[in-house]
């Protein structure tokens, strides 16, 4: 039986929306209490706040203990957003979400459109709230201000490379100060009552501090730490140090989840295989293969493996330039935020790098499709694996990044 493209491409639409349905149905319960307005009702708004929070709390009590790969979507700053979850959720997502980092010091508040993440959080999933900073009182308040809200953990940045905040001495800059980690890290362990997580690095500029580091992670009583396996200097090139993440996986009593060039089902599982790390944290591998979770699952099980074709990815970046382009926004800015998206998900389009050599010279909505179009109007596979090509150029048009 045929059909046409036009009547294919709407029940691609059509199951797209069924999946954002079914993906937030579970979320639009947790948000219940912020449409509560009028007194009669606060009773039982409280009553679904404080059932979200206890949820969260037992789906990632339940992650920790299932000895199935734990995955999780990895934060980027002003990139893995709330409308960027909404469609992750919809492709198959993470188990779990870290938000975009909090910024904290002396007079810092929580920021409104991170907290909209996880009071909006549309996946279903439990959400884990990431911090930045190096003042231990401000810190230590702002761990106690997240606790009131519907989030599964506390999430410490100690992996930031962006230079912006390293000079800070924020981020992935407090590695250069072991000390000062240790002294930051058992405040918060008192100050937050609930789980308490690490996103690190394995060093400033050399790997070598990471023995140093090390035993201060596991004497803290970390219920969860992220090792992305290069160094603040390395930023996203050259290659990932996964022996610095098995020593961490044998060396740590919490679970340990590897982070760092996952780019496919098959070496997700290697990475699982030479790290023995309890699952996986995924961020560019996850913007330019939506996919990616699925595959992993359906790999990990022993099934066959989804493979897009071009017209699934063209559906994609539909989809995507959707979901996080703001009405009211000018069409430039709304092109220059897809750009973003577009440095990663390029990177495993074409061999010679022509899309990414286009798409960086559109400034118009028209020009950008017309671009894509040409490169994924077809039905043939794409892997959506990276090639070796201009991957600095592509981390630096992309921005701030951690």
């Amino acid at each position: 039986m045929s059909c046409s493209v036009g009547a294919l491409r709407r029940f691609r639409a059509s199951a797209f929306a069924n999946v954002c349905f079914g993906a937030t149905r579970e979320a639009r319960r947790c948000t219940k209490s912020s449409r509560v307005r009028d007194r009669g009702k606060i009773a039982v708004a409280s009553t679904v706040q404080l059932t979200c929070i206890v949820d969260c709390h037992r789906q990632f009590e339940a992650l920790l203990a299932n000895p199935d790969p734990m995955l999780a979507l990895a934060p980027m700053q002003e990139v893995t957003d709330l409308p960027f979850w909404k469609l992750m959720a919809a492709y198959g997502g993470a188990d779990v979400y870290v938000t975009e980092y909090f910024r904290v010091h002396s007079t810092s508040s929580l920021q409104k459109h991170i907290l909209k993440s996880i009071t909006e959080n549309p996946t279903g999933q439990p959400v884990i709230a990431q911090m930045i900073g190096n003042d231990i009182p401000s810190l230590v308040r702002t761990a106690h201000e997240l606790q009131k809200y519907p989030i599964a953990a506390v999430d410490l940045n100690l992996g930031c490379p962006a230079p912006v905040v390293y000079r800070k001495c924020a981020g992935g800059g407090l590695l250069r100060e072991p000390q000062r980690v240790d002294a930051i890290l058992g405040a918060l362990r008192d100050a937050v009552k609930i789980k308490f997580t690490v996103k690190t690095r394995i060093g400033f500029d050399s790997p070598e501090v990471f023995d140093e580091v090390l035993p201060i992670l596991a004497k803290h009583s970390l219920d969860l730490l992220a090792v992305h396996g290069r160094t603040v200097r390395e930023m996203y090139g050259g290659t990932v140090h996964y022996d610095c993440i098995a020593r961490a996986a044998a060396a740590m009593p919490c679970p340990v989840l590897a982070n760092g060039n996952v780019h496919s089902a098959r070496n997700a599982a290697e990475i699982l295989r030479i790290t023995g790390a309890r699952g996986l944290m995924i961020g560019r591998g996850a913007i330019r293969n939506p996919w990616l979770f699925r595959q992993i699952r359906q790999h990990l099980r022993g099934e066959a493996v989804f493979m897009p074709g071009g017209f699934e990815v063209l559906d994609y970046v539909r989809a995507l330039y959707a979901a996080v382009c703001s009405a009211g926004v000018p069409e430039s800015a709304q092109v220059a935020k897809m750009k973003k998206y577009m440095n990663y998900l390029g990177e495993g389009v074409d061999r010679g790098g022509q899309f990414l050599h286009q798409i960086r010279r559109v400034t118009t909505k028209s020009d950008f499709f017309r671009v894509c179009e040409t490169f994924l109007n077809h039905d043939q596979p794409l892997p959506l694996e990276p090639f070796a090509f201009a991957r600095g150029d592509a981390e630096a048009m992309a921005g701030e990044v951690c």
